[in-house]
């Protein structure tokens, strides 16, 4: 058989795994390396200028990312986000946009980014296809944004790539924060005061222990109900029914119209039991959690030769053996005293 060749996956067939959830969203990290030094990503001290990152070579090419793709989309995708690193750092990002977009049955195509690349970049995405973007934004604070994207002072870029995106038409964008106790909390009302009405949704995302080098712990955490009472005091808020079973931010809208905020409460609210999300890193490995200790090899048997079909097998028996819900179990894992080694976020995206 031709490993190119796109064969028919049995409907009847579509994988769900032990907890019945099936597979719906695929996220695809392009690029391993990041402009930033996020201290709760991809900290200095561990990812400095020695760090060794992946070759050219051993990242998947564009061919090999669609083609994953298409057979992610037999098997029930039909959500694409495209991560990092920082995906924009990947040449020619624009032609893998327009690849994927083209494959039947994909009904969303989006972009995580930080934005500091996307003015320049904003209307080729959109003209090959891009749907949406989401810029992560943790401050508009000009010295706490330098502080937590590890010494970058990119904020104006940011911005400035925000509003590109907007002008080219790729919306809903999304600007997600991550919130830390002490850290970037106090500066959260700035940012709904910055994009309220503007159409641009805020979301607030609970620090989360992904990864080992971040330094997590619970104290620096900042309830999503705290900070939604925060900011209900001064803008009345009141809750919004979820766009689609699974989705992962709680909706409210404020009371006077002008648009509406999110909150990802993966500590103090998991949402694992609706959990539809398989992420493929840059150099072709399967992971079936954000927090994942190993994945599936697909490279290798990608680049040995290998059909479509013992492809769909790996893939399939990979997902149908997945019971994770480590958001749900966290609060038992780290009463051990040796926590658990997972991924690191920038490997397989956020």
């Amino acid at each position: 058989m031709n490993p190119g060749r796109i064969v028919e996956w049995p409907q009847k067939v579509k994988p769900h795994d032990r907890l019945g959830r099936p597979l719906h969203d695929l996220r695809i990290s392009v690029m391993d390396r990041c402009n930033f030094r996020c201290p709760y990503c991809m900290p200095r001290e561990t990812f400095h200028e020695h760090y060794r990152f992946l070759k050219s070579s051993e990242r998947l090419s564009f061919e090999e990312i669609t083609r994953l793709t298409r057979l992610f989309v037999q098997l029930g995708v039909r959500k694409v986000r495209l991560t990092g690193g920082e995906p924009l750092l990947r040449p020619n990002l624009a032609e893998l946009v327009g690849e994927l977009t083209a494959i039947e049955n994909v009904e969303d195509v989006a972009l995580t980014t930080n934005a500091v690349l996307l003015a320049q970049h904003a209307a080729e995405l959109k003209a090959n296809g891009l749907h949406r973007i989401t810029v992560s934004l943790d401050s508009l604070d000009p010295d706490i944004f330098k502080q937590m994207s590890g010494g970058f002072a990119e904020r104006e870029r940011v911005l400035e790539g925000i509003q590109a995106a907007f002008d080219a038409g790729l919306t809903p964008i999304k600007i997600n924060a991550v919130i830390q106790r002490g850290l970037n909390d106090h500066t959260a009302l700035d940012l709904v005061e910055r994009f309220r009405g503007t159409g641009i949704i805020v979301r607030f995302i609970e620090y989360m222990d992904v990864g080992n080098r971040n330094h997590w712990s619970l104290d620096r955490v900042v309830a999503s109900k705290e900070l939604l009472q925060t900011i209900a005091e001064r803008w009345p808020l009141h809750a919004v029914q979820e766009n689609y079973h699974g989705e992962v931010a709680e909706r409210y809208a404020f009371d006077d119209g002008a648009g509406e905020i999110g909150f990802i409460s993966s500590v103090t609210n998991p949402f694992c039991g609706a959990c539809t999300r398989g992420r493929l890193s840059s150099e072709g490995a399967f992971y079936t959690c954000l927090f994942a200790t190993s994945g599936l090899d697909l490279r290798t048997p990608l680049r040995a030769g290998a059909t479509d079909t013992e492809l769909l097998e790996l893939i399939t028996g990979a997902w149908t053996r997945r019971e994770d819900r480590y958001s749900e179990l966290r609060a038992s894992i780290h009463t051990q005293e040796h926590p658990i080694r997972k991924i690191e976020m920038y490997y397989i995206g956020g």
